[in-house]
């Protein structure tokens, strides 16, 4: 699974990990993430990030 970074912050998601303390399950891909998730760092959605 690739990883995505925010373009604005920096913040990489990993898939891997996921991102728990906003309820998103390790193992979760990038691209079925909820369209209303946010970069948990800076708030920009998922249109502001581009694969690693």
């Amino acid at each position: 699974m690739e990883k995505w970074v925010c373009i604005v912050c920096g913040y990489t998601y990993d898939p891997e990990a996921g991102d728990p303390d906003n309820g998103i399950e390790p193992g979760t891909p990038f691209e079925e993430l909820p369209i209303d998730w946010v970069c948990p760092d800076c708030g920009v959605g998922k249109d502001m990030f581009e694969q690693e």
